[in-house]
């Protein structure tokens, strides 16, 4: 019984290192290094993994704030990495919108389980079974609609409306029967945004700052670079292409604080109004992260601790590894954290 055992544990250990030659050892790296005393020095040793810059906010709560920065806010004119940048938070913003309907829902003003045919007429022949998808499903990401990200070199010529952005969903086939299945899709948010309007006869950027953005104080955070100093916003990268990105509007910015306060406001409840939160449970999350070329985000809440870490770097290539190298990051920050709680 003892060889055997010692024999399965050879087994597993030679597998464990064969598994390992497949593994890009910057992962491996990054994963096992021994973990600093600080999450200055986490940074820094992120840094050298080849982001351009990196904010950390940190909520512990009942403590104050803690802020933490590395590498360049802007790389060109040398810089430094500001705590209170703004930031593209792309699919962060989902959260926002989820929160906007839970609200509109609550008022009776919209129905989780009315269908996509029966807010947009206009789409029931454009978007295969609209009859069938609810909004519960589009919210849930399990309406089986194509998601426009997907659509061959999105990214290098997008849209520059949204017209034009949501028919490059439209007449296509589905992903999947309604509410079989889910697969994230951009699409479902675009038409959410899109009922919102319809809804309260206004901009759903104009309803989140009246119902979510200013009730909470949230005073940095804003729906597009129309509206912000261009200086204020943190640089940009893809990794191969020269150019700053910060002048591609992609949607909401904020700085870390603010998104930070919005996580902790989702989770202990003070984003809702009484009979608001039962809805939002039911059909979406409370944290999120973000991913468009040069912006990275985490926004995470650690039920265990109480604790709110939103973390923003400011490199991409959707053809490397900075994503993991940003979640293993944000795991070594957090750990660090933890050891002071």
């Amino acid at each position: 019984m003892k060889q055997t055992k010692r024999i399965l544990k050879i087994i597993f250990i030679l597998a464990s290192i064969g598994s390992l030659y497949f593994v890009p050892w910057v992962l491996v790296k990054a994963w096992i290094m021994p973990l600093p005393n600080t999450v200055e020095e986490q940074l820094q040793d992120t840094i050298a993994n080849g982001f351009d810059g990196i904010i950390v906010y940190v909520d512990k709560g009942g403590k104050p704030p803690e802020y933490y920065t590395a590498g360049w806010h802007d790389r060109k004119n040398k810089i430094p990495a500001k705590p209170n940048a703004l930031f593209e938070i792309a699919s962060i913003s989902k959260l926002y919108n989820a929160l906007a309907i839970a609200k509109l829902v609550h008022a009776k003003r919209l129905s989780l389980d009315k269908t996509l045919a029966e807010y947009f007429p206009e789409l029931a022949t454009r978007i295969e079974h609209a009859d069938k998808i609810t909004l519960r499903m589009m919210v849930q990401h399990r309406s089986g609609i194509p998601n426009f990200t997907d659509y061959p070199n999105f990214w290098v010529n997008p849209p520059k409306t949204t017209e034009a952005t949501l028919k490059l969903a439209l007449d296509l086939p589905a992903k999947f029967e309604p509410g079989t299945d889910y697969e994230y899709s951009n699409t479902n948010y675009l038409l959410i945004s899109q009922l919102i309007d319809k809804t309260v006869g206004y901009s759903h950027d104009q309803y989140i700052k009246e119902a979510i953005l200013t009730p909470l104080g949230l005073t940095n955070t804003y729906a597009s670079l129309s509206e912000v100093n261009i200086a204020d916003v943190m640089s940009g990268y893809y990794v191969g292409y020269d150019e700053d990105l910060k002048t591609n509007d992609f949607g909401m910015l904020a700085t870390a604080e603010d998104v930070g306060k919005f996580i902790r406001a989702l989770n202990d409840g003070s984003a809702f109004a009484p009979g608001e939160q039962e809805i939002y449970s039911a059909i979406y999350e409370y944290e999120h992260t973000g991913l468009i070329p040069g912006y990275q985000s985490f926004a995470k809440y650690y039920k265990d601790a109480d604790m709110v870490v939103v973390q923003f770097n400011n490199t991409t290539n959707f053809n490397g590894y900075d994503w993991n190298l940003a979640e293993i990051n944000l795991s070594r920050v957090v750990k660090i954290v933890r050891k002071s709680i």
